[in-house]
């Protein structure tokens, strides 16, 4: 059988002395002793080695037992146990040293986890948003405040049911990683909610990480202030109309009533310019209806150099640059795009005449996707901030829709509408971004 470590440290010890042994007991047999002297020695000689022998075995097996328990300690959690310091230069000492800072090192990071374990349930009880842990058998493992609430239970009643028992397993069973669901909870809260899933590992296991989300709140708040910026933008436009309507009609009143020399014309001018405030005020709702009452695209093929270049040819004020790409056919609403190509390229043109700069226009296809780019050397945007507000305008005559209605149309096509002042020199860029999708596929040709 094989020995121990410790039982084969000890005979290596015995081992080791061995020879000198047995060299001192053949001459010490050897030489005409007397008995008495003899035993005596050999007696002395024996106990000497094995005292020796069995000294070293100690020392070394206390010094493993001694390291046995630091790291015996370190795996129970215990970091606050240290080695006596035994010397630089020593063996032993570099072992006891080693031990020592591999214990600093686990207390330190035992200590951030438990920091950062704490902030992470601090955090996760405090969220405005239900989370769920659930292990591999959707039994409830982690729940927050938000969660209990949701549930109308405390956690001590949820932990350990089931996801159906808990009326989350529709939640868990989605297809989607991200999904919307309308349905109702215990905890009397009814309407849209965001569900995403993920899945974690603990100890090897898999689990799964649910989090609900009120959709609702956020949804009431942004229908809130889109109504507000509408009725904001309405009463301005019907005061700017309704006001010299007011005073016009009040002034007419008193003249009919006085009858001043010309007061015929008078009245007939009266009249026509509440006639004009009345017909501006009617062209602004017409605004606003066609901007509410878009239509879906109707996709078809659509070369991409014919659509510029017939919309390039709609412009007569200026002679717009073009610069010719490979063509490309791409599915698209034809009507809808020239509206937006007629509204960037007119907005540029009128910013472009100020300074009697040039239009270009180029595309370009860049990360499976069309751009369209409009440049013109005008004056530049003054804000930014503004120019996809509805109504907001800078022209005189202008109805503040273009901008907004161009958006809504390339969003439709699934793309995006960005305007910015050119880098290194005056002007504005326009820039549409359609992607080649496999529902919008793009081909050259």
């Amino acid at each position: 059988m094989r020995l121990a470590y410790q039982n084969r440290i000890l005979l290596f010890i015995l081992l080791s002395g061995f020879p000198a042994l047995v060299v001192a007991m053949v001459l010490l047999w050897r030489d005409n002793y007397s008995a008495k002297v003899v035993w005596t020695l050999t007696l002395i000689i024996f106990v000497c080695w094995l005292g020796f022998a069995f000294s070293v075995f100690k020392k070394i097996i206390f010094n493993l037992q001694t390291i046995t328990n630091l790291l015996a300690a370190l795996r129970e959690g215990d970091y606050s146990i240290r080695a006596r310091s035994i010397g630089v230069g020593d063996v032993l000492g570099e072992v006891m040293m080693e031990v020592n800072a591999m214990a600093e090192t686990l207390r330190e990071q035992r200590l951030g986890a438990l920091e950062a374990n704490a902030l992470l349930r601090k955090v996760m009880l405090e969220i405005d948003v239900a989370i769920f842990t659930f292990d591999n058998e959707q039994r409830l493992q982690l729940v927050n405040r938000a969660g209990e609430k949701m549930l109308a239970q405390p956690m001590e009643r949820l932990l350990g049911r089931t996801a159906k028992e808990l009326g989350l397993a529709d939640c868990l069973q989605q297809s989607e990683a991200n999904a919307t669901l309308a349905r109702s909870f215990p905890g009397g809260k009814a309407g849209r909610w965001e569900i995403r899933r993920s899945v974690f590992r603990e100890k090897g296991i898999a689990n799964q990480l649910l989090v609900l989300t009120d959709l609702s709140r956020a949804l009431r708040e942004e229908e809130r202030q889109a109504w507000q910026r509408l009725v904001r933008v309405l009463g301005h436009e019907l005061n700017n109309s309704l006001a010299p309507i007011k005073s016009i009609a009040g002034s007419l009143e008193n003249m009919l009533n006085r009858k001043p020399p010309d007061w015929e014309d008078d009245i007939k001018h009266g009249l026509s310019v509440i006639a004009a405030r009345a017909e501006a005020l009617n062209r602004f709702m017409g605004s606003y209806a066609k901007l509410a009452r878009l239509p879906q695209p109707r996709f078809q093929p659509l070369s991409v150099s014919d659509w510029i270049k017939r919309v390039i040819r709609l412009e007569t004020r200026l002679n717009v640059n073009l610069s010719v790409s490979e063509d490309l056919i791409i599915d698209a609403d034809g009507d809808q795009l020239d509206q937006v190509l007629i509204n960037l390229i007119r907005n540029a043109v009128d910013a472009t005449l100020e300074t009697q700069g040039n239009v270009a226009v180029s595309w370009l296809v860049s990360d499976n996707c069309l751009e369209v780019v409009i440049e013109d050397e005008g004056l530049g945007l003054a804000n930014t901030a503004n120019l996809f507000v509805p109504f907001f305008t800078t022209k005189p005559q202008g109805s503040g829709i273009g901008l907004v209605l161009s958006r809504q149309i390339i969003e439709a096509h699934g793309g995006t509408l960005t305007l910015q002042n050119r880098k290194n020199t005056h002007g504005c860029e326009a820039r549409i971004r359609i992607p080649l999708s496999s529902e919008l596929s793009g081909t050259l040709i």
